[in-house]
Parts: structure tokens; C-alpha cells; sequence
């Protein structure tokens, strides 16, 4: 059965373009690889994703398209057949891509109304082998998304995109994966929109190292450092210039992706946190509301 396989990117339409700029490529630690116009792409140091992010210089600060992968021309062109069968809004049909990195994709809006890409044969980059201490992203590690309606969201996940459920939080959050990794996709209640984007870390002590870069720089933490128990990954959140939430993560844990066996956690702070040393929580993060860019087509 054909079904997504990775995260590649996420596109944001940002309103201040030189801010976030200088934040990913000085701040947070990632490597500029094409630039056209208004546009901007990015890459991290130790993996060969073309691009991970992609800035565009916007009216509003919204997310423009979140990008997925899949193994192969076949399984773009079947994932579109049953994601229209969804009653899911094409945006456009499985083509040849022209942003940097090229491949074959399509785009749609979820029925929640984001931007989606599902795309193969995109260009590898370079990459290199990371040293402890360098405290710089590896890649990204998982995206976590509100949903108006969560549980159908879980099923468009596992039924349509080929997602296994991981773990449950109570009955409200739930951890999605695609490969190895206990969680690619997170989805919580709320309005539709991103709620952050995580980077994995060499190490944990990467993620420290990283959170002393930033904080020195002008980003404090807005909640962490921690260790989650579904997925076991440790934790630090912080917020770009526009808003947006990101986080510095490592030592994701791995699981099988056919047999792993889905627990539900019962929702207490040493089950968000379970060094509890941390600053802030969940009620520091940027609260949720509606994206701005919800059922609107972006550039690239």
C-alpha cells in the first residue's frame, strides 16, 4: 500500500522576511541553499533533505504548505487518487515540481484546510557527519498540528496517508508515524493550525548547547528543557520573530514500525515532563488560533 514515508519541509508566508531569515540562518542553525526574489530555502548540516524550510515574504505570518515524502512516482500518483476520493481539495495534480530540488507531487488542503505536498524523486543534498557539542539541527523530527475535529483527523492520517498510531496522550493527543520514528505527526484539538515544528539534535547535550546559542542571541526558552514520555524525546520550545513555535528535540525513540503497540498516557506533569525541572508549559506556547492562509493556494 502506498503511503507517506517522511517529512521533507514546511513553508511559511512570513510578513517580516529579513527577521526570520537572520533567525533560521544565525540563531537556529541552518543552511541557506537557494534564495529567488521573495523566497528563501533552507537545509539542515547533517541530512540530505534538499530543504526543510521555506520562507516566502507575505502579507501575514500563516503556514503555506507543509511537505511530505513518499518513495516513488507510483505511490504520489495512488496517494492522490485516495486523497481525492477523500473529498480532500486538490490544489494541484501530480506534476513535475519547479522549487529548488525539483521531484513529482501534489499539493491539497486537508479537510481542515492546510497546505499539503506529497512529493518523490526530490534532489538529495549535501551532508555531513556531526560532531557532539556543534549543537545544530540534524533534521526534522516531527510536526504537530491542531484539528477542529482530531479523532477524523487521525483516521485521514491512518487511513488515507498510511500513518500508524504510536500513542495516545489521554484522548487528545495523538502520536502518528510514518517510519521508525515513534512520531512524525502529532495532532492536538483546537482551531486548524501548526502548533510547532521540532528539530532533531545529535544529542541531548546539542539541544543545550543549541538553547545557550539562542539564548544568547536574544531567544529564551518557552518551555523546557524536558523529556516527554510518549516517544521519550527531551525538549526545548522556543518561538521564531513571527510567532511561529519550533523546537530543539533529541533522542526520539525508535519503535517498529509494523508491531509497535500504542499506549494511552494519562495526562499529569511528569507525563508532559518527566525531569519537571523545566521552565513554562504548554500555557506559554503561543496559543492557538485559526491559520490566517486556511484553503489558499501559495506559491512554490
Amino acid at each position: 500500500m502506498s503511503r507517506v514515508t517522511e517529512i521533507r519541509y514546511v513553508g511559511y508566508g512570513v510578513e517580516d522576511f529579513d527577521a526570520e531569515r537572520k533567525f533560521y540562518s544565525e540563531d537556529w542553525g541552518l543552511v541557506e541553499v537557494e534564495s529567488r526574489d521573495d523566497m528563501v530555502w533552507f537545509k539542515t548540516h547533517g541530512h540530505d533533505e534538499h530543504h526543510v524550510a521555506r520562507l516566502h515574504k507575505s502579507g501575514t505570518n500563516c503556514v503555506e504548505v507543509i511537505a511530505l515524502a513518499a518513495d516513488s512516482s507510483a505511490d504520489v500518483d495512488e496517494l492522490h487518487g485516495k486523497v481525492a476520493e477523500a473529498g480532500c481539495k486538490i490544489i494541484h495534480e501530480p506534476r513535475d515540481l519547479d522549487a529548488p530540488g525539483g521531484g513529482y507531487g501534489f499539493r491539497f488542503f486537508s479537510p481542515d484546510g492546510l497546505p499539503f505536498e506529497i512529493s518523490s524523486d526530490v534532489a538529495r543534498g549535501e551532508q555531513r557527519q556531526m560532531k557532539r557539542w556543534e549543537g545544530m539541527p540534524v533534521k526534522i523530527s516531527h510536526i504537530v498540528l491542531h484539528s477542529p475535529n482530531h479523532q477524523a483527523m487521525v483516521k485521514f492520517f491512518t487511513e488515507v496517508l498510511g500513518f500508524k498510531v504510536s500513542d495516545w496522550l489521554g484522548d487528545f493527543m495523538c502520536f502518528l508515524r510514518c517510519n521508525e520514528a515513534h512520531h512524525r505527526i502529532a495532532l492536538l484539538p483546537g482551531p486548524p493550525c501548526l502548533n510547532h515544528v521540532a528539530y532533531d539534535m545529535l544529542t541531548v547535550d546539542d539541544m543545550m548547547r543549541g538553547a545557550s546559542r539562542l539564548s544568547k542571541r536574544g531567544t529564551d526558552i518557552r518551555w523546557g528543557p524536558g523529556r516527554h514520555t510518549a516517544g521519550n524525546n527531551t525538549f526545548s520550545y522556543f518561538t521564531t520573530p513571527a510567532g511561529f513555535a519550533v523546537e530543539y528535540t533529541s533522542e526520539l525513540e525508535d519503535v517498529d514500525f509494523e508491531n509497535h503497540n500504542a499506549e494511552v498516557h494519562e495526562p499529569g506533569p511528569q507525563i508532559m515532563d518527566q525531569w519537571g525541572i523545566g521552565v513554562g508549559g504548554p500555557q506559554t506556547m503561543p496559543k492557538a488560533e485559526p491559520d490566517p492562509c486556511l484553503f489558499q493556494p501559495a506559491e512554490n
